[in-house]
């Protein structure tokens, strides 16, 4: 239930003109199934879309957000699940944590805002900053919302003069979210601050039938893929349906075709050993973080051979046998393998497990 999911139900919730509300953890302490900064949405209809918990939470969540459907008023919810205190909720979540939560109602009033905007920059894959008031004071309300991305400033509940003056807030550095007490003449106002960022953009280097399960995995984990074979058959087919862009040129014409600039990450699978190495001659000249290539070591060091000196740009980035050793061989298990990987390189995490150890 990644971005892609939520911006579709938005959509269509949207489109039949429905009074929604968003639903946004502002804080968190101790162990909590989600962060500050993550999103789900609430319908009129008691429907969510999102986890904010295992399933747990939503239920009363909802019901929170009737009052704030009704009246307009945002309001901030706190769920302490520390200990004793989870016998309060009668829920038995047993994430011994505390979050935080934010109610802003989405109605047709507003444009839907700060959805709308947060989707519209989003998907012209622009960078940005949300500024969200989640105490009040100096005159903002709880709810406000500032939006600032490349040729989008969007402001609910803040006047012009105000926004002028909170575009320095903006201008901070935003990994993901933090929580900042908003300079005078707005204190003792706080606002959490979030970034707004682009879907992450996967290349897929051939279109063979084993593209499609990579798909599968990619899509839900919010990657805009695009796909590129020089092979029309190949490009044709109809289990590539759920690629963002099916590009069919020859392999030397990549460049001309897909800003490799926006890529974060590239799979080498078109099965072509030609084909494969002038992928891997183009993608050595890029600063693309994760190259992988789907074969055994041996294709992978003759392909690097066949390189020669061109082939040393993709010292440190290149991973082949693309995927973490999951022991799968089906199309499926290695699409499940590379994934993997992929969301692992993209958080900067090893993929040890949680654990540490076997248990």
């Amino acid at each position: 239930m990644g971005l892609r999911t939520l911006f579709e139900r938005f959509d269509a919730w949207r489109a039949e003109g429905r009074t929604l509300v968003l639903a946004t953890v502002i804080e968190t302490s101790g162990s909590t199934y989600s962060k500050a900064g993550h999103r789900i949405l609430i319908a009129d209809s008691h429907e969510w879309q999102g986890l904010v918990s295992g399933g747990c939470l939503e239920g009363d969540l909802a019901l929170q957000a009737e009052q704030v459907r009704h009246d307009g008023q945002a309001r901030v919810v706190t769920y302490d699940l520390r200990g004793d205190a989870d016998g309060v909720f009668g829920l038995g979540v047993g994430c011994d944590g505390l979050l935080r939560i934010l109610l802003q109602r989405l109605d047709p009033a507003t444009g839907w805002e700060p959805m709308a905007g947060i989707v519209a920059a989003v998907r012209d894959g622009q960078t940005g900053t949300l500024l969200t008031v989640t105490q009040p004071g100096g005159g903002l309300a709880a709810g406000a919302t500032l939006l600032q991305s490349e040729g989008r400033h969007v402001a609910t509940g803040i006047d012009a003069t105000a926004a002028g003056a909170l575009t320095v807030v903006l201008a901070r550095s935003v990994a993901h979210a933090r929580t900042a007490a908003l300079p005078p003449p707005f204190a003792p106002a706080t606002a959490l601050l979030t970034a707004v960022d682009p879907l992450p953009r996967l290349l897929v280097l051939g279109a063979g039938p084993d593209v499609a399960p990579l798909l599968a995995f990619a899509r839900p984990l919010d990657f805009h893929v695009t796909v590129y074979d020089h092979r029309p058959a190949s490009t044709a087919r109809a289990d590539l349906a759920a690629a963002d862009r099916i590009v069919t040129a020859p392999a030397a014409e990549l460049a001309r075709h897909v800003d490799l600039d926006g890529c974060g990450a590239a799979v080498v699978m078109s099965h072509h050993l030609d084909s494969d190495r002038c992928y891997l001659a183009v993608l050595a000249g890029t600063a693309i973080p994760y190259v992988a290539l789907l074969g055994p070591r041996h294709r992978r060091e003759r392909l690097l051979r066949e390189l020669g000196a061109a082939g040393r740009g993709l010292a440190g980035r290149l991973r082949g046998p693309a995927g973490l050793d999951l022991g799968h061989d089906t199309p499926e298990g290695i699409a499940l393998a590379i994934v993997a990987e992929l969301a692992a390189v993209r958080h900067g995490r090893s993929a040890r497990p949680l654990s540490g150890e076997a248990a």
